[in-house]
Protein backbone atom coordinates (compact mmCIF):
# COMPACT_ATOMS: atom_id res chain seq x y z
CA UNK A 1 0.00 0.00 0.00
CA UNK A 2 1.47 3.33 -0.94
CA UNK A 3 1.97 5.80 1.87
CA UNK A 4 1.91 9.56 1.79
CA UNK A 5 5.20 11.34 1.77
CA UNK A 6 5.81 14.44 3.87
CA UNK A 7 5.48 16.51 0.71
CA UNK A 8 2.10 15.04 -0.14
CA UNK A 9 -1.12 16.49 1.30
CA UNK A 10 -2.96 14.24 3.68
CA UNK A 11 -6.25 12.69 2.48
CA UNK A 12 -9.57 13.90 3.78
CA UNK A 13 -12.04 11.82 5.71
CA UNK A 14 -14.38 11.67 2.74
CA UNK A 15 -11.66 10.38 0.48
CA UNK A 16 -10.73 7.70 2.96
CA UNK A 17 -14.32 6.56 3.05
CA UNK A 18 -14.44 6.36 -0.76
CA UNK A 19 -11.23 4.36 -0.88
CA UNK A 20 -12.52 1.94 1.73
CA UNK A 21 -15.79 1.38 -0.20
CA UNK A 22 -13.91 0.82 -3.46
CA UNK A 23 -11.69 -1.78 -1.86
CA UNK A 24 -14.70 -3.70 -0.64
CA UNK A 25 -16.38 -3.57 -4.04
CA UNK A 26 -13.39 -5.14 -5.93
CA UNK A 27 -14.05 -8.78 -4.91
CA UNK A 28 -17.68 -8.51 -6.09
CA UNK A 29 -16.60 -7.04 -9.41
CA UNK A 30 -14.05 -9.83 -9.86
CA UNK A 31 -16.65 -12.49 -9.22
CA UNK A 32 -18.86 -10.91 -11.94
CA UNK A 33 -16.05 -11.23 -14.49
CA UNK A 34 -14.92 -7.69 -14.36
CA UNK A 35 -11.24 -6.94 -14.65
CA UNK A 36 -9.82 -4.72 -11.97
CA UNK A 37 -8.65 -1.38 -13.14
CA UNK A 38 -5.02 -0.37 -12.87
CA UNK A 39 -4.21 1.48 -9.69
CA UNK A 40 -3.91 5.22 -10.15
CA UNK A 41 -1.10 7.36 -8.80
CA UNK A 42 -0.92 7.70 -5.00
CA UNK A 43 -2.08 11.28 -4.90
CA UNK A 44 -5.30 12.49 -3.41
CA UNK A 45 -7.09 15.83 -3.49
CA UNK A 46 -7.81 17.54 -0.18
CA UNK A 47 -11.43 18.64 0.16
CA UNK A 48 -12.07 18.34 3.92
CA UNK A 49 -10.49 18.51 7.37
CA UNK A 50 -7.18 16.75 7.87
CA UNK A 51 -7.00 13.48 9.82
CA UNK A 52 -4.06 12.40 11.90
CA UNK A 53 -1.09 11.17 9.91
CA UNK A 54 -1.67 7.54 10.99
CA UNK A 55 -5.08 7.63 9.28
CA UNK A 56 -3.58 8.63 5.90
CA UNK A 57 -1.02 5.84 6.05
CA UNK A 58 -3.81 3.25 6.54
CA UNK A 59 -5.92 4.48 3.62
CA UNK A 60 -6.19 2.68 0.22
CA UNK A 61 -6.08 4.93 -2.89
CA UNK A 62 -8.92 4.63 -5.38
CA UNK A 63 -10.35 6.53 -8.28
CA UNK A 64 -13.97 5.87 -7.26
CA UNK A 65 -15.28 8.64 -5.09
CA UNK A 66 -17.94 6.62 -3.29
CA UNK A 67 -19.80 7.96 -0.24
CA UNK A 68 -21.69 5.87 2.35
CA UNK A 69 -24.99 6.08 0.46
CA UNK A 70 -23.39 4.72 -2.75
CA UNK A 71 -21.85 1.87 -0.77
CA UNK A 72 -25.25 0.96 0.65
CA UNK A 73 -26.85 0.86 -2.82
CA UNK A 74 -24.12 -1.49 -4.06
CA UNK A 75 -24.86 -3.96 -1.29
CA UNK A 76 -21.90 -3.12 0.98
CA UNK A 77 -23.72 -1.01 3.50
CA UNK A 78 -23.14 -3.30 6.47
CA UNK A 79 -19.43 -3.54 5.91
CA UNK A 80 -19.27 0.19 5.24
CA UNK A 81 -20.93 1.04 8.49
CA UNK A 82 -18.68 -1.36 10.36
CA UNK A 83 -15.56 0.10 8.80
CA UNK A 84 -16.84 3.59 9.48
CA UNK A 85 -17.28 2.77 13.14
CA UNK A 86 -13.80 1.26 13.15
CA UNK A 87 -12.30 4.41 11.71
CA UNK A 88 -14.16 6.68 14.07
CA UNK A 89 -13.31 4.47 17.03
CA UNK A 90 -9.63 4.95 16.25
CA UNK A 91 -10.00 8.72 16.47
CA UNK A 92 -9.06 10.28 19.84
CA UNK A 93 -12.19 10.95 21.95
CA UNK A 94 -13.48 14.48 22.04
CA UNK A 95 -13.20 16.22 25.40
CA UNK A 96 -16.48 16.85 27.17
CA UNK A 97 -17.19 20.44 28.16
CA UNK A 98 -16.71 20.85 31.90
CA UNK A 99 -18.06 23.65 34.13
CA UNK A 100 -15.75 22.81 37.02
CA UNK A 101 -13.19 25.31 35.75
CA UNK A 102 -15.75 28.12 35.71
CA UNK A 103 -16.85 27.40 39.27
CA UNK A 104 -13.24 27.24 40.36
CA UNK A 105 -12.52 30.65 38.85
CA UNK A 106 -15.59 32.10 40.54
CA UNK A 107 -14.51 30.74 43.93
CA UNK A 108 -11.01 32.16 43.48
CA UNK A 109 -12.46 35.58 42.59
CA UNK A 110 -14.71 35.55 45.67
CA UNK A 111 -11.83 34.55 47.94
CA UNK A 112 -9.57 37.25 46.50
CA UNK A 113 -12.31 39.86 46.93
CA UNK A 114 -12.74 38.82 50.57
CA UNK A 115 -9.00 39.03 51.16
CA UNK A 116 -8.82 42.47 49.58
CA UNK A 117 -11.76 43.70 51.70
CA UNK A 118 -10.22 42.28 54.86
CA UNK A 119 -6.86 43.81 54.08
CA UNK A 120 -8.53 47.18 53.54
CA UNK A 121 -10.17 47.19 56.96
CA UNK A 122 -7.04 45.97 58.72
CA UNK A 123 -4.74 48.36 56.92
CA UNK A 124 -7.03 51.40 56.77
CA UNK A 125 -5.68 52.74 60.07
CA UNK A 126 -1.98 52.27 59.24
CA UNK A 127 -2.53 53.64 55.74
CA UNK A 128 -4.25 56.70 57.17
CA UNK A 129 -1.34 57.18 59.56
CA UNK A 130 1.13 56.92 56.70
CA UNK A 131 -0.84 59.48 54.69
CA UNK A 132 -1.07 61.77 57.71
CA UNK A 133 2.67 61.43 58.32
CA UNK A 134 3.37 62.23 54.68
CA UNK A 135 1.02 65.19 54.53
CA UNK A 136 1.85 66.52 57.98
CA UNK A 137 -0.52 67.53 60.80
CA UNK A 138 -3.68 69.50 60.07
CA UNK A 139 -3.02 73.22 59.96
CA UNK A 140 -4.96 76.31 58.95
CA UNK A 141 -4.14 77.71 55.53
CA UNK A 142 -3.24 81.31 54.81
CA UNK A 143 -6.66 81.78 53.24
CA UNK A 144 -8.41 80.49 56.38
CA UNK A 145 -6.19 82.65 58.59
CA UNK A 146 -7.41 85.74 56.78
CA UNK A 147 -10.84 85.29 58.39
CA UNK A 148 -9.51 84.87 61.93
CA UNK A 149 -10.81 87.02 64.78
CA UNK A 150 -9.02 88.47 67.79
CA UNK A 151 -8.78 86.29 70.89
CA UNK A 152 -6.88 86.55 74.16
CA UNK A 153 -5.11 83.40 75.34
CA UNK A 154 -3.77 82.77 78.83
CA UNK A 155 -0.50 80.96 79.47
CA UNK A 156 0.05 79.89 83.05
CA UNK A 157 3.24 79.43 84.99
CA UNK A 158 4.43 75.85 84.74
CA UNK A 159 2.64 75.20 81.44
CA UNK A 160 4.62 72.90 79.19
CA UNK A 161 4.54 72.74 75.42
CA UNK A 162 1.68 70.23 75.41
CA UNK A 163 -0.37 72.44 77.76
CA UNK A 164 0.12 75.46 75.53
CA UNK A 165 -0.72 73.47 72.39
CA UNK A 166 -3.94 72.22 74.01
CA UNK A 167 -4.89 75.74 75.07
CA UNK A 168 -4.38 77.07 71.55
CA UNK A 169 -6.56 74.31 70.11
CA UNK A 170 -9.29 74.94 72.69
CA UNK A 171 -9.32 78.64 71.89
CA UNK A 172 -9.44 78.01 68.14
CA UNK A 173 -6.03 79.57 67.50
CA UNK A 174 -4.47 76.53 65.78
CA UNK A 175 -6.19 73.70 63.95
CA UNK A 176 -4.54 70.73 65.63
CA UNK A 177 -2.37 69.86 68.61
CA UNK A 178 0.34 68.28 66.43
CA UNK A 179 0.57 71.28 64.10
CA UNK A 180 1.84 73.46 66.95
CA UNK A 181 3.55 70.89 69.19
CA UNK A 182 5.68 69.55 66.33
CA UNK A 183 7.07 73.03 65.77
CA UNK A 184 7.97 73.34 69.45
CA UNK A 185 9.91 70.08 69.34
CA UNK A 186 11.83 71.23 66.27
CA UNK A 187 12.56 74.76 67.54
CA UNK A 188 16.16 75.57 68.49
CA UNK A 189 16.75 76.92 71.06
CA UNK A 190 13.76 75.75 73.05
CA UNK A 191 11.12 78.53 73.23
CA UNK A 192 10.47 80.16 76.60
CA UNK A 193 7.01 81.61 77.27
CA UNK A 194 6.16 84.14 79.93
CA UNK A 195 2.96 83.57 81.94
CA UNK A 196 0.17 85.98 81.13
CA UNK A 197 -2.43 86.92 78.57
CA UNK A 198 -1.54 87.09 74.87
CA UNK A 199 -3.41 88.84 72.08
CA UNK A 200 -3.70 86.38 69.19
CA UNK A 201 -6.22 85.49 66.47
CA UNK A 202 -8.28 82.44 65.67
CA UNK A 203 -7.40 80.26 62.64
CA UNK A 204 -3.70 81.06 62.73
CA UNK A 205 -1.09 79.04 60.86
CA UNK A 206 0.82 77.17 63.57
CA UNK A 207 4.18 78.77 62.72
CA UNK A 208 2.61 82.23 62.80
CA UNK A 209 1.06 81.52 66.22
CA UNK A 210 4.42 80.43 67.60
CA UNK A 211 6.10 83.55 66.28
CA UNK A 212 3.37 85.73 67.80
CA UNK A 213 3.76 84.16 71.25
CA UNK A 214 7.48 84.88 71.16
CA UNK A 215 7.20 88.41 69.73
CA UNK A 216 7.43 91.55 71.82
CA UNK A 217 4.17 93.36 72.45
CA UNK A 218 1.90 90.32 72.09
CA UNK A 219 1.74 89.74 75.83
CA UNK A 220 -0.88 92.02 77.35
CA UNK A 221 -0.34 93.97 80.53
CA UNK A 222 -2.90 93.64 83.31
CA UNK A 223 -5.04 91.20 81.31
CA UNK A 224 -6.64 87.98 82.54
CA UNK A 225 -8.53 85.22 80.71
CA UNK A 226 -10.91 82.99 82.69
CA UNK A 227 -12.28 80.10 80.56
CA UNK A 228 -15.71 78.59 81.33
CA UNK A 229 -15.56 75.87 83.94
CA UNK A 230 -12.36 77.11 85.59
CA UNK A 231 -12.22 76.49 89.35
CA UNK A 232 -11.68 79.44 91.70
CA UNK A 233 -8.23 78.27 92.79
CA UNK A 234 -7.08 78.41 89.16
CA UNK A 235 -8.74 81.79 88.58
CA UNK A 236 -6.66 83.31 91.37
CA UNK A 237 -3.51 81.90 89.78
CA UNK A 238 -4.43 83.41 86.40
CA UNK A 239 -5.05 86.83 87.95
CA UNK A 240 -1.64 86.75 89.58
CA UNK A 241 0.06 85.82 86.29
CA UNK A 242 -1.76 88.46 84.26
CA UNK A 243 -1.39 91.35 86.70
CA UNK A 244 1.06 92.70 89.23
CA UNK A 245 -1.01 91.40 92.18
CA UNK A 246 0.75 88.74 94.30
CA UNK A 247 -1.09 85.44 94.65
CA UNK A 248 -0.99 85.70 98.45
CA UNK A 249 -2.91 88.98 98.29
CA UNK A 250 -5.57 87.40 96.10
CA UNK A 251 -5.95 84.39 98.39
CA UNK A 252 -6.34 86.63 101.42
CA UNK A 253 -8.97 88.78 99.72
CA UNK A 254 -10.91 85.73 98.50
CA UNK A 255 -11.05 84.30 102.01
CA UNK A 256 -13.16 87.30 103.11
CA UNK A 257 -16.24 85.85 101.38
CA UNK A 258 -18.76 88.06 103.18
CA UNK A 259 -17.32 91.22 101.64
CA UNK A 260 -18.49 90.43 98.06
CA UNK A 261 -22.27 90.37 98.50
CA UNK A 262 -22.64 86.64 97.77
CA UNK A 263 -25.66 84.52 98.76
CA UNK A 264 -25.59 83.46 102.42
CA UNK A 265 -24.94 79.80 101.48
CA UNK A 266 -21.58 80.65 99.88
CA UNK A 267 -18.44 79.76 101.79
CA UNK A 268 -16.03 80.51 98.92
CA UNK A 269 -16.02 82.57 95.72
CA UNK A 270 -16.50 79.38 93.71
CA UNK A 271 -19.15 79.80 91.01
CA UNK A 272 -19.25 83.58 91.19
CA UNK A 273 -16.08 84.53 89.29
CA UNK A 274 -17.58 84.93 85.85
CA UNK A 275 -15.49 83.44 83.00
CA UNK A 276 -14.42 86.19 80.60
CA UNK A 277 -11.43 88.23 79.44
CA UNK A 278 -10.57 91.09 81.76
CA UNK A 279 -8.24 94.04 81.50
CA UNK A 280 -7.34 95.82 84.73
CA UNK A 281 -5.58 99.04 85.50
CA UNK A 282 -2.15 99.18 87.11
CA UNK A 283 -2.56 99.54 90.86
CA UNK A 284 -5.87 97.68 91.07
CA UNK A 285 -6.00 95.72 94.33
CA UNK A 286 -6.98 92.09 94.82
CA UNK A 287 -10.34 93.13 96.27
CA UNK A 288 -11.11 95.37 93.26
CA UNK A 289 -10.22 92.67 90.74
CA UNK A 290 -12.25 89.94 92.45
CA UNK A 291 -15.23 92.17 92.99
CA UNK A 292 -15.25 93.01 89.26
CA UNK A 293 -15.55 89.31 88.46
CA UNK A 294 -18.32 88.75 91.01
CA UNK A 295 -20.28 91.72 89.69
CA UNK A 296 -19.95 90.34 86.19
CA UNK A 297 -21.52 87.06 87.35
CA UNK A 298 -24.40 88.93 88.95
CA UNK A 299 -24.97 90.69 85.61
CA UNK A 300 -25.11 87.34 83.82
CA UNK A 301 -27.65 85.94 86.31
CA UNK A 302 -29.79 89.05 86.08
CA UNK A 303 -29.73 88.91 82.26
CA UNK A 304 -30.91 85.28 82.40
CA UNK A 305 -33.85 86.30 84.59
CA UNK A 306 -32.59 84.67 87.78
CA UNK A 307 -34.03 86.15 90.94
CA UNK A 308 -31.61 87.17 93.69
CA UNK A 309 -33.04 84.47 95.93
CA UNK A 310 -32.28 81.82 93.27
CA UNK A 311 -28.71 82.85 92.52
CA UNK A 312 -27.20 80.15 94.72
CA UNK A 313 -29.19 77.16 93.43
CA UNK A 314 -28.79 78.31 89.83
CA UNK A 315 -25.03 78.73 90.07
CA UNK A 316 -24.61 75.35 91.80
CA UNK A 317 -26.53 73.52 89.09
CA UNK A 318 -24.96 75.52 86.26
CA UNK A 319 -21.46 74.76 87.58
CA UNK A 320 -22.24 71.02 87.42
CA UNK A 321 -23.52 71.26 83.84
CA UNK A 322 -20.48 73.33 82.89
CA UNK A 323 -18.09 70.60 84.01
CA UNK A 324 -20.04 67.64 82.67
CA UNK A 325 -21.20 68.86 79.24
CA UNK A 326 -19.04 68.96 76.15
CA UNK A 327 -20.67 70.20 72.98
CA UNK A 328 -22.90 73.27 73.24
CA UNK A 329 -25.98 71.35 72.08
CA UNK A 330 -25.47 68.78 74.86
CA UNK A 331 -25.74 71.27 77.74
CA UNK A 332 -29.53 71.14 77.72
CA UNK A 333 -29.57 67.32 77.58
CA UNK A 334 -27.11 67.07 80.47
CA UNK A 335 -29.36 69.41 82.42
CA UNK A 336 -32.32 67.09 81.78
CA UNK A 337 -30.41 63.98 82.88
CA UNK A 338 -29.65 65.49 86.28
CA UNK A 339 -33.19 66.82 86.63
CA UNK A 340 -34.52 63.33 85.93
CA UNK A 341 -32.20 61.85 88.54
CA UNK A 342 -33.53 64.26 91.09
CA UNK A 343 -37.05 62.93 90.38
CA UNK A 344 -37.78 59.95 92.72
CA UNK A 345 -40.33 58.61 90.24
CA UNK A 346 -37.62 58.26 87.59
CA UNK A 347 -34.50 57.66 89.69
CA UNK A 348 -35.21 56.09 93.06
CA UNK A 349 -31.78 56.53 94.63
CA UNK A 350 -31.62 60.29 94.01
CA UNK A 351 -27.84 59.99 93.43
CA UNK A 352 -26.53 62.24 90.69
CA UNK A 353 -23.40 60.07 90.37
CA UNK A 354 -21.24 62.77 88.81
CA UNK A 355 -17.53 62.08 88.57
CA UNK A 356 -16.86 65.79 88.19
CA UNK A 357 -18.24 66.49 91.67
CA UNK A 358 -16.17 63.69 93.20
CA UNK A 359 -12.99 64.96 91.51
CA UNK A 360 -13.65 68.48 92.75
CA UNK A 361 -13.96 67.21 96.32
CA UNK A 362 -10.55 65.52 96.02
CA UNK A 363 -8.93 68.76 94.84
CA UNK A 364 -8.47 67.54 91.25
CA UNK A 365 -10.17 70.48 89.61
CA UNK A 366 -8.91 69.64 86.12
CA UNK A 367 -10.37 66.11 85.98
CA UNK A 368 -13.78 64.56 85.48
CA UNK A 369 -12.62 60.96 85.99
CA UNK A 370 -12.38 59.15 89.32
CA UNK A 371 -11.32 55.84 90.86
CA UNK A 372 -13.47 53.25 92.61
CA UNK A 373 -11.97 54.29 95.95
CA UNK A 374 -12.78 57.95 95.36
CA UNK A 375 -16.36 57.19 94.39
CA UNK A 376 -16.72 55.06 97.50
CA UNK A 377 -15.45 57.77 99.87
CA UNK A 378 -18.47 59.07 101.78
CA UNK A 379 -16.19 61.51 103.60
CA UNK A 380 -16.06 63.63 100.47
CA UNK A 381 -18.97 66.08 100.84
CA UNK A 382 -19.00 66.54 97.04
CA UNK A 383 -19.33 62.80 96.39
CA UNK A 384 -22.66 62.48 94.58
CA UNK A 385 -22.20 58.69 94.47
CA UNK A 386 -22.58 58.64 98.25
CA UNK A 387 -24.77 61.67 98.98
CA UNK A 388 -28.17 62.03 97.24
CA UNK A 389 -29.60 65.28 95.92
CA UNK A 390 -27.89 68.29 94.39
CA UNK A 391 -24.18 68.74 95.06
CA UNK A 392 -23.46 70.84 98.17
CA UNK A 393 -21.85 73.76 96.31
CA UNK A 394 -20.51 75.01 92.98
CA UNK A 395 -17.68 73.01 91.43
CA UNK A 396 -16.64 75.57 88.78
CA UNK A 397 -17.40 79.03 87.48
CA UNK A 398 -20.15 78.68 84.84
CA UNK A 399 -20.77 80.87 81.83
CA UNK A 400 -23.92 82.09 80.08
CA UNK A 401 -24.65 78.82 78.24
CA UNK A 402 -24.52 76.67 81.37
CA UNK A 403 -26.72 79.11 83.25
CA UNK A 404 -29.31 79.04 80.47
CA UNK A 405 -29.22 75.23 80.34
CA UNK A 406 -29.79 75.04 84.10
CA UNK A 407 -32.91 77.13 83.68
CA UNK A 408 -34.20 75.45 80.51
CA UNK A 409 -33.43 71.71 80.38
CA UNK A 410 -34.43 69.93 77.18
CA UNK A 411 -37.42 67.59 77.45
CA UNK A 412 -36.42 63.93 77.34
CA UNK A 413 -36.35 60.62 79.23
CA UNK A 414 -32.55 60.34 79.48
CA UNK A 415 -30.97 59.06 82.67
CA UNK A 416 -27.42 58.40 81.44
CA UNK A 417 -24.79 59.96 79.25
CA UNK A 418 -21.18 59.21 78.39
CA UNK A 419 -18.72 61.00 76.13
CA UNK A 420 -17.49 58.38 73.66
CA UNK A 421 -14.94 60.56 71.86
CA UNK A 422 -12.89 63.02 73.86
CA UNK A 423 -11.49 64.63 70.72
CA UNK A 424 -14.84 65.59 69.22
CA UNK A 425 -16.89 65.68 72.44
CA UNK A 426 -19.43 63.25 70.98
CA UNK A 427 -21.75 62.17 73.81
CA UNK A 428 -24.32 59.36 73.86
CA UNK A 429 -27.48 59.85 75.93
CA UNK A 430 -29.41 56.77 77.06
CA UNK A 431 -32.62 55.88 78.86
CA UNK A 432 -31.91 52.27 79.88
CA UNK A 433 -28.98 50.59 81.56
CA UNK A 434 -28.46 48.32 78.55
CA UNK A 435 -28.19 51.29 76.20
CA UNK A 436 -25.78 53.02 78.53
CA UNK A 437 -23.62 49.91 78.95
CA UNK A 438 -23.30 49.62 75.17
CA UNK A 439 -22.21 53.26 74.97
CA UNK A 440 -19.66 52.70 77.74
CA UNK A 441 -18.10 49.90 75.67
CA UNK A 442 -17.71 52.35 72.78
CA UNK A 443 -16.00 54.81 75.12
CA UNK A 444 -13.70 52.10 76.54
CA UNK A 445 -12.69 51.02 73.04
CA UNK A 446 -11.94 54.63 72.13
CA UNK A 447 -9.80 55.03 75.24
CA UNK A 448 -7.83 51.90 74.36
CA UNK A 449 -7.13 53.39 70.93
CA UNK A 450 -6.06 56.70 72.52
CA UNK A 451 -3.85 55.81 75.50
CA UNK A 452 -2.65 59.42 75.75
CA UNK A 453 -5.98 60.23 77.44
CA UNK A 454 -5.59 57.51 80.05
Amino acid sequence: MPSSTPEEPLPSRRQLRAQQAAAEAEPEQASAGESPAAPPPATVAVDGPLLPRWASEAAVPTTDAVDFRTAHESGGSGRGRANRRSLLADEPPREKRSYKGAWGCLIVIVVLAALVAGAYFFLKGPISQIIAATQGPADFTSEEAASGEGVVVMIHGGDGGSDIASTLVDRGVVKSFDAFYTLLLQATPEPVFQPGAYQLKTKMVASTALDALLADGTRLSQAVVVPEGTAAVDVLQSISEGTDIPLADLQAAAANVGSFGLPPEATTLEGFLFPATYTFSPGDTAQVVLQAMVNRQFEALDSAGVAVADRWSTVVFASLIQREAGLAADYYKVSRVFRNRLDPAKWESGLLQSDATVAYGTGKTHLVTTTDAERGDAGNAYNTYAHPGMVVGPISNPGDLAIDAALHPLDGPWLFFVTVNLDTGETVFSTTVAEHDAAVVVWQNWMREHPEYG
